[in-house]
């Protein structure tokens, strides 16, 4: 029992030791396990000293106004008799061309010969009259031919007019006569009409006088039987006679309605030959119709050829047009064979100006085009060119008119650089300058050149690295390291102080603020750092 209790008390010793000695490592070693979970930084003492604020960069010099000398047509280059850097004069000779036809006059050639085959199918296929390729020769105005039109034009105006006329004409008379026809007609039908009431009159009278004789009869038979002798059917015949006495009367009434018949066709046909009589006008008139029918189709057949003769006349003067156009192709391409054969008799290509020779394009056996330039030349007393880029915030510390100095000058002759312009880069016009100087002296054409441009150097007290320089929304600040003792060690807490950049160059910056001039100012670090953020230094 009393080893038992014994190994327990070891056992608790030991564990006590244990927890003790862990306690103190971790106390010892938890500012160094802290460092590790804090942002790293490099940090720089804030110095006095000198700043040059210039800007360096390099170019390939090229001249300000380079003159081209061309080839006047593609030929084959037999040989070259200058190089690059060779002084020459107006009229030296620089290349040597072969004597054989350029793909110029061989394409002018085959221009000529298409051009007359199309003339010649033209002119067999058009047909045409002498008058009409002569005038297509002759190149007439076109104006001459545009007076054409418009007297045919006219012509056609004219006979339409006429036309127009004689068929207002035709018509009038036309309706004259049918208003004439008309009135004969009716004139004809009033005489069959009072013809038939006579007629009727007459019959209504016969009936009438037959009635009344019947009547006259009866009664004298009547009168017969009542006074010489006695005897007849009294009764038959008296009652045969109030017929007859009722057929009077309606014979009567018949010649009446038969008269007011007759009276009606008789004024009727009075008023028609009142009017006259137009049998006869007929007959004038509708031979008046028939000549004047005569002169509207004449004119109408003048108004059909004018406008036949109208477009004939234009195609003509079509087809003519485009002879002449075919024909004036020939002599442009006549005309081009001849300059292209004048322009082949030229075996070598001159200097135009005196200068120096910047480019050498042509190549002995090769064929040099009309489109690119067999040399350039740097004109004698024109300038250099040289350009590089920079940043937008360099090119605000620049200005037109300043001296570039040469880097490595023992190099150089004498050479004077200076800024003629600073625009933005087509390249990268947001965020980039190009630069562009001008360059005098002892310089050739494409000589590159190493220069620094910018102010001149000046002695400041507070000077820092530009990586140092950080900005945000309140303005530019930089982030210093102070130190604060504590039991553990000392600590690092990065401290924010305003400030502003009164010069700078491409690697350090001058600048005014709170600052005495012994400061530690962050420079680079593993994580964002913030004011009042404990950090921990980087080991040198």
């Amino acid at each position: 029992m009393n080893e038992i209790s014994r190994k327990r008390r070891e056992w608790v010793k030991t564990a006590a030791i244990i927890f003790l000695t862990v306690m103190l490592v971790l106390t010892f070693f938890s500012n160094t396990i802290m460092n590790y979970s804090l942002p790293e930084v490099a940090a720089q003492y804030v110095q006095s000293g000198t700043i040059t604020a210039k800007i360096r960069g390099n170019g390939v010099v090229e001249s300000s106004d380079p003159y081209n000398v061309m080839v006047k047509q593609t030929r084959k280059v037999m040989s070259v008799a200058v190089k690059s850097g060779d002084v020459v004069q107006q009229g030296d000779v620089l290349v040597y061309l072969e004597d054989t036809e350029s793909e110029e006059l061989k394409a002018a050639l085959e221009a000529l010969e298409t051009a007359q085959e199309t003339y010649d199918l033209a002119l067999l296929t058009a047909d045409m009259n002498a008058s009409m390729v002569q005038n297509a020769h002759k190149d007439v105005a076109t104006s001459t031919y545009r007076q054409q039109i418009t007297n045919a034009q006219n012509e056609v105006k004219a006979a339409e007019k006429e036309y127009k006329e004689w068929l207002t004409t035709y018509n009038t008379i036309s309706n004259e006569l049918t208003m004439t026809q008309a009135d004969a007609k009716n004139l004809a039908e009033e005489i069959e009409e009072f013809n038939e009431a006579q007629e009727d009159l007459n019959e209504a009278n016969r009936i009438l006088t037959a009635a009344k004789n019947k009547v006259s009869e009866l009664e004298a038979q009547i009168d017969y039987y009542n006074n010489v002798v006695s005897g007849g059917d009294m009764v038959a015949l008296e009652q045969e006679l109030i017929v007859a006495k009722q057929e009077v009367l309606d014979a009567t009434k018949l010649v009446n309605n038969a008269s007011e018949d007759f009276q009606a066709a008789s004024d009727e046909l009075a008023e028609e030959k009142a009017e006259g009589d137009n049998s006869n006008a007929v007959g004038q008139i509708s031979e008046s119709k028939a000549e004047i029918e005569i002169g509207m189709n004449l004119a109408k057949e003048k108004l059909t050829e004018k406008e036949e003769a109208l477009l004939e006349l234009t195609e003509n003067i079509n087809k003519t047009l485009n002879l002449e156009s075919l024909y004036k192709d020939i002599a442009d391409a006549q005309e081009l064979v001849d300059e292209e054969t004048e322009k082949s008799t030229d075996s070598v290509v001159k200097a135009d100006i005196a200068g120096t020779i910047t480019q050498i394009n042509a190549v002995a056996g090769k064929e040099i085009s009309a489109a690119e330039a067999v040399a350039i030349i740097q004109p004698e007393g024109k300038g250099y060119t040289m350009s590089f880029t920079v940043t937008n915030e360099q090119a605000k510390r620049l200005a037109v008119g300043d001296k570039a100095e040469l880097i490595n000058s023992w190099y150089y002759d004498e050479m004077d650089v200076t800024l003629a312009s600073i625009k933005p880069d087509p390249s990268n016009p947001g965020k980039q300058k190009l630069l562009t100087f001008d360059v005098t002296g002892g310089v050739t054409a494409g000589q590159t050149l190493n220069v620094s441009v910018g102010q001149k150097s000046a002695n400041y007290d507070l000077i820092v690295p530009n990586s140092a320089i950080r900005e945000d929304n309140n303005g530019k600040f930089v982030l210093t390291v102070e130190s604060k003792s504590s039991p553990l060690g000392n600590r690092y807490i990065a401290t924010r102080v305003d400030v502003e950049v009164i010069a700078g160059d491409d690697t350090q910056s001058a600048i005014s603020g709170a600052l005495y001039g012994y400061e530690f100012v962050i420079t680079t670090s593993t994580k964002p750092v913030e004011a009042g953020q404990q950090v921990r230094l980087a080991e040198n």
